[in-house]
């Protein structure tokens, strides 16, 4: 591996932060939902982990490769990479799907958690911000795994408000279905997320 650019660094930071980030919230979700039996926290806790996936993928590919634009191999690992990020989008949008549609069919009524809300505003407040960093840098540096990772991050949002909607739903009028209902909306537009990337990908 050669010395790091600073625009290299940057974008290497960044995707550590997403995974150190993508792994608490998932951590904290999981606890907080063990705490209220809700199945919306659990498959948001779980959805973490596997945001965490697109993150990797980034490491993987700062770490061991430039932001040279115009070298045949950065093309080519680019091309990778954002097929990679689009394999986990479909992952993303198939559980979201799954887990609303489970709790959907089972009637399932969480407990009103304030952990699960108060993660729920965390990544309303952070995921914005470390979206439009990566998506600047990934445009800059025309990196289409950045760009694409980016989009992951806005998805976490999207995902972010409909957990608390739902949740703040749930505590004040007891509409337990709220949150499964958004979500299953929200999939079919991670599932369009990760088709334009893998177009975007094959087409180079």
């Amino acid at each position: 591996m050669s010395r790091m650019t600073s625009a290299q660094k940057n974008a290497l930071a960044l995707s550590l932060f997403t995974v150190a980030y993508n792994v608490l919230e998932g951590a904290v979700s999981i606890i907080a939902a063990s705490l209220a039996g809700s199945t919306a926290l659990l498959g948001f806790g779980l959805d973490s982990f596997i945001e965490s996936l697109s993150g990797t993928v980034m490491v993987w590919r700062f770490w061991q490769y430039g932001v040279d634009a115009d070298d045949p191999q950065i093309e080519a690992v680019e091309q990778k990479a954002a097929r990679l990020v689009a394999y986990s989008f479909f992952i993303l949008g198939g559980y979201v799907a799954f887990d609303a549609g489970l709790s959907l069919y089972h009637h399932e009524e969480p407990e009103v958690s304030f952990i699960g809300m108060a993660v729920a505003i965390a990544s309303i407040v952070i995921m914005p911000m470390l979206f439009w960093v990566k998506y600047r840098l990934g445009k800059r540096i025309g990196s289409l795994s950045l760009v694409a990772d980016s989009k992951q991050t806005l998805a976490c949002v999207i995902l972010s408000v409909a957990l608390l909607i739902g949740l703040v739903l749930n505590a004040v009028f007891g509409f337990w279905w709220a949150d499964s209902a958004a979500a299953l909306v929200i999939a079919v537009l991670i599932f369009q997320e990760g088709r334009e990337t893998l177009e975007e990908s094959r087409g180079g």
